[in-house]
């Protein structure tokens, strides 16, 4: 980590002591790409060999798209077993489902795909967890289950909603009023009604 800013501040300090002009302007277009490069590396980390793994992501199939999210060990494999007769790994232990596991069902004609997501924990949205993988998962969703354990207290919903809240997800709220107008002359207006949005 510390090595990634020592690289980030030399650059940055490379860029100070050039000249901007013509002639420069090729090589600060390099530096600028160097250093977008170490910031993404800085917020997620290249991993350290291994090959790729497994992807939590799976082919969009059906009308709908519904993800069961939760802390490990709530229930999620057992609903999707029960609903969908699709096999998801149970255990007495956390986190036995590393993937997603997906399953079908269908009602009143329309076929909708179940997602069983791995569990998340408190700072996923920060990446602890691999929870940034599974809640973009959840982002493509039709529909978010939250599923919770009825013996624990009603706090860890608020936990996953903040969590999900967090990485750009609305729950429960109607989708933010965007207009476009065609102008005369002088491009596309864009007038929002929503102070708070994410794009």
């Amino acid at each position: 980590m510390s090595t990634i800013l020592d690289k980030i501040a030399a650059i940055e300090a490379e860029m100070a002591r050039t000249q901007k002009n013509k002639a420069t302007a090729g090589h600060l277009g390099l530096l600028k790409a160097r250093l977008a490069k170490l910031r993404r590396e800085l917020i997620t980390p290249k991993g350290g060999g291994g090959g790729t793994g497994e992807g939590f992501d799976v082919a969009k199939t059906g009308d709908a798209r519904i993800g069961f999210v939760g802390f490990p060990s709530v229930g999620k494999s057992t609903l999707l077993s029960t609903l969908a007769g699709v096999y998801s790994e149970v255990a007495a232990y956390e986190f036995t489902t590393l993937t997603t596991v997906p399953g079908c069902i269908k009602y009143k004609g329309a076929k909708i795909q179940l997602l069983d997501l791995p569990g998340i924990i408190e700072g996923a949205k920060d990446g602890k967890g691999r929870g940034r993988q599974v809640i973009a998962v959840a982002r493509t969703c039709s529909l978010i289950f939250i599923v919770l354990d009825v013996l624990k207290p009603l706090q860890h919903k608020r936990l996953i909603e903040h969590e999900l809240e967090g990485f750009g997800l609305r729950l429960n709220k109607s989708p933010p009023n965007i207009v476009f107008r065609k102008k005369d002359k002088g491009g596309v207006n864009l007038q929002t009604l929503v102070i708070n949005f994410y794009m």
